[in-house]
């Protein structure tokens, strides 16, 4: 039934214009998947902590969906992006790049497949198993995805052209940069199946919430529920907060500490 569907939507899209045709329509596993309101991504923004607060409701969710900055960084300080992820999975190619460019090879690397496909607040999720040597995506394919609405981008892999990248203001976080083309040396297997960044697995519907300190990976079950009960922590927090700048004695603070920490 799947299948059907992703061939179906595949017809509406390419009626819409929205079909490079770079990617087999095969290797395409999801087109259509629901999204929450801007209102509930509103709500995710405005917390004061946000990776901090949604990495400890995670645990007590019993999800493993935390990825440190220490290993995957943002590009730019500062930023903070919430959004639906859609995923791209490549691997390496099997033939040189000089063969690639003796051949007349199309460029099989294909970002700008997956922003057509897509919807505006969307994260491309990009898995290159890790590779630091070679680009996912640059300062063109940037261009692209910011002009399609995109909220920015996770790269398990590296990028290049990080200045022009910066100019455009584009979030991004990736595990490397680097000057090295990945045509002729990459190639798009699959969008919209399930991608690793680091170690954590991503399917397309996540909610990527990302900033300063890392990338967290909130379940499509769990999205709302889990910032309703954000917004709860997060008003304790603001209590505690109150009460350590007035100094208030250990018999206030305790009860406080236990309900947020117990």
């Amino acid at each position: 039934m799947r299948r059907e569907e992703v061939l179906k939507d595949y017809e509406e899209y390419r009626e819409q214009g929205r079909i490079w045709g770079q990617v087999p329509v095969e290797r395409i596993t999801r087109i259509k998947f629901p999204r929450v309101s801007r209102a509930v991504v509103e709500r995710y923004l405005a917390l004061p902590d946000l990776t901090t607060t949604v990495s400890d409701l995670l645990d007590g969710f019993g999800v493993c969906g935390v990825v440190a900055a220490s290993h995957i960084k943002p590009l730019q300080s500062g930023r903070k992006i919430v959004g639906h992820a859609v995923t791209l999975r490549s691997m390496p190619e099997r033939k040189t790049p000089t063969q690639g460019y003796l051949d007349k090879e199309p460029i099989k690397m294909s970002t700008r497949e997956i922003y057509y496909l897509s919807e505006p607040g969307d994260v491309l999720v990009a898995d290159f198993g890790g590779d630091l040597n070679v680009s996912n995506m640059g300062g063109q394919s940037a261009l692209v995805a910011k002009t399609h609405g995109f909220a920015g981008a996770i790269v398990n892999g590296a990028v290049r052209d990080l200045p022009a990248i910066r100019e455009i203001d584009y979030p991004v976080w990736a595990a490397g940069v680097t000057p090295i083309t990945g045509k002729f040396r990459m190639e798009a297997m699959e969008i919209n199946g399930p991608v690793r960044v680091h170690d954590i697995v991503v399917y397309p519907g996540d909610l990527i919430v990302a900033d300063d300190s890392g990338i967290c990976v909130v379940p499509a079950e769990f999205i709302e529920p889990l910032i309703d009960e954000a917004e709860k922590v997060g008003g304790a927090e603001d209590k505690m907060r109150e009460l350590i700048v007035s100094k208030a004695p250990i018999s206030e603070l305790r009860p406080l500490f236990r309900k947020r920490y117990d």
